[in-house]
């Protein structure tokens, strides 16, 4: 019995806690238990000469077909019905965006990064996740997976999709054109915030449950903002969405308030990647103590 005593006493010992748990936890030192990625560069001639690059714009062309084609058939769904009681309604249409989201970010997270969204890739680029080069390729393969997956639902339901708005963004009547890009660049906001978050190297290295977790809360994010925002835009927080479904359905009105769902989450990207990167991880200033 004293030996099993003893075995459980050093057990109880032999793994210390990896990370202090409340104040302690904001001290540490600056020993490191996670290694910060060096920064992007700005051009990587490189790139364009290897096979992983094009495969991961063919992952983000997919990915964003995919998400047009599921949430915009989601949408053409609810509009159609004479009564929304027959139909999954806003919150229908919430968890289609977030759950495309969540499922997508899964599939190509290992491939591209799983960014689907150009306000994503822009943020990232921002705060040197990723080159120029590479920024540029995926949001143009982006935009052209999402006028194809649009294109896709306007083939099967032509009369439906132009009847019914064909899923684009607009500034809905009672709304200012301020109000729409104020929504846009807070919900993207919190879209490119919950990115970093997720994605941090830091929590990474800390909670290693966390990058299996990382597409959870983005998903989830997306369905909050949307159903927040629907009645005010009908949500673009992604610029190559409203590009997609404005080009394929085509009407002036869909065009006249276009340029706020690139604006706004440009801008919402922007102050997320500046928040995460200068106030939350002072990575500036931890580089200048080094």
């Amino acid at each position: 019995m004293e030996g099993k005593e003893e075995d459980v006493r050093l057990g109880a010992n032999r793994y210390s806690e990896r990370q202090p748990i409340g104040t302690a936890a904001q001290g540490g030192g600056d020993d490191k238990d996670y290694k910060e990625p060096p920064p992007a560069p700005l051009f990587e001639p490189g790139e364009l000469k290897s096979w992983s690059f094009y495969r991961a714009g063919i992952a983000e062309f997919i990915a964003t077909f995919l998400f047009l084609y599921v949430t915009v058939l989601t949408v053409m769904g609810v509009s159609k019905s004479p009564s929304k009681c027959a139909t999954v309604g806003i919150q229908g249409i919430a968890w289609s965006f977030g759950g495309m989201i969540f499922a997508l970010v899964y599939c190509t997270a290992g491939i591209s990064g799983g960014h689907i969204n150009p306000a994503v890739t822009f943020g990232l680029f921002l705060a040197r996740k990723l080159s120029l080069t590479r920024a540029i390729f995926y949001i143009i393969m982006q935009c052209l997976g999402a006028i194809c997956g649009a294109g896709v639902v306007k083939g099967f339901q032509q009369g439906l999709y132009t009847g019914n708005g064909g899923g684009a963004n607009v500034v809905a009547s009672g709304y200012t054109k301020g109000d729409g890009l104020g929504a846009e660049i807070i919900g993207t906001f919190v879209l490119v915030y919950t990115v970093f978050s997720a994605t941090d190297a830091k929590r990474n290295a800390r909670d290693s449950h966390v990058p299996i977790l990382a597409p959870l809360p983005i998903g989830f994010a997306v369905f909050l903002v949307h159903l927040a925002t629907i009645p005010i835009t009908g949500t673009g927080i992604n610029p190559a969405r409203s590009l997609g479904a404005a080009i394929i359905y085509n009407r002036d009105h869909a065009w006249n308030d276009h340029w706020i769902f690139w604006v706004g989450p440009f801008v919402g990207a922007a102050l997320a990647a500046v928040y995460h990167q200068v106030i939350i991880r002072a990575i500036p200033f931890n580089k200048s103590r080094s």
